[in-house]
């Protein structure tokens, strides 16, 4: 018989230790280390012979997400910013050890060129593309809306925003029927903190970007979903601007604690693949409980 396990006792619980880093932020200055699945997820073959491209790859739910990828047998290119290339050298060899040769393509998804130049170099390199996981974003606090640099709010509008329209616009001439792409939204969007404005704002618009483009790629047989994550300890979170918030981060879930990345693998997992052949235009909520 399968032991259960209690889902509110599996990962670590608060109170966390008050931390702050400066963006983008780094895996190996949290306490307690975010698990990304490297223990613990097993692969069987879902994904096998499927190109992947991953934005924001090198941490956090992209990297379990290009653990979860490899070791289900896809090919996996990440994207991440250049000064995150220690965190990515991590997440590469987690995909080599899946036996998976991992292609690591750094460069700001806020520079137009630069998205059109990553499917291009990815689709070329892997051999084809089939699955577009739209994950990276930028979040920082804000104090209030007469407080928000219009340098800061650009930054996050062209990365959470800009960025997946670019991608996606330069991907989708690329994909064969059974493609998908997926969108990471967030529990942001549907119940915005006012400190997140601009974030929730960029996240709300990408839950319309996913059905809409679900809508219109639909009939060429390209699957398009989100997975809303709820809060998820990443190197997003210390970096956010908010050390007093830490030690109660993920309390106020009915499963009273933060997710890890390894929870969201699944969820990644199962829309990029057949099992979801009849799935588009979804936002699947990996929030602790908390509803959309």
């Amino acid at each position: 018989m399968t032991q259960l396990i209690d889902p509110t006792t599996k990962h670590a619980h608060g109170p966390f230790p008050r931390q702050r880093q400066d963006a983008p932020g780094a895996t190996e200055d949290m306490r307690p280390l975010p698990d990304h699945g490297e223990y613990s997820y097993r692969g069987s073959g879902r994904l096998a012979g499927r190109k992947a491209l991953v934005t924001g790859g090198d941490s956090g739910i992209g990297r379990a997400v290009a653990i979860a990828y490899a070791r289900e047998g896809a090919q996996v290119a990440i994207n991440y910013l250049p000064d995150e290339a220690e965190d990515a050298a991590e997440t590469a060899r987690w995909i080599s050890d899946a036996g998976v040769e991992p292609l690591l393509l750094p460069g700001d998804l806020q520079d137009e060129a630069f998205c059109t130049s990553l499917v291009t170099t990815a689709e070329a390199t892997l051999g084809g593309l089939d699955l577009l996981v739209l994950n990276a974003a930028h979040q920082q606090l804000r104090r209030g809306v007469t407080m928000m640099p219009t340098a800061d709010l650009e930054r996050v509008i062209r990365t959470n925003l800009l960025a997946p329209i670019y991608l996606a616009r330069a991907a989708v001439p690329r994909l064969d029927p059974g493609s998908s792409i997926i969108v990471t939204t967030s529990i942001q969007a549907f119940d915005p903190s006012p400190g997140l404005l601009d974030y929730a704002m960029t996240k709300s618009a990408l839950v319309t970007f996913t059905r809409a483009l679900a809508e219109e790629l639909g009939p060429s047989g390209i699957r398009v979903n989100a997975v809303a994550p709820g809060p998820i300890w990443t190197p997003l979170i210390p970096a956010t601007g908010w050390p007093d918030h830490i030690p109660e981060f993920g309390e106020d879930t009915p499963l009273g604690r933060p997710g890890q990345p390894a929870e969201l693998a699944g969820a990644y997992v199962y829309l990029a693949s057949d099992d979801a052949s009849y799935v588009s235009g979804a936002v699947l909520p990996v929030t602790g409980g908390r509803p959309l």
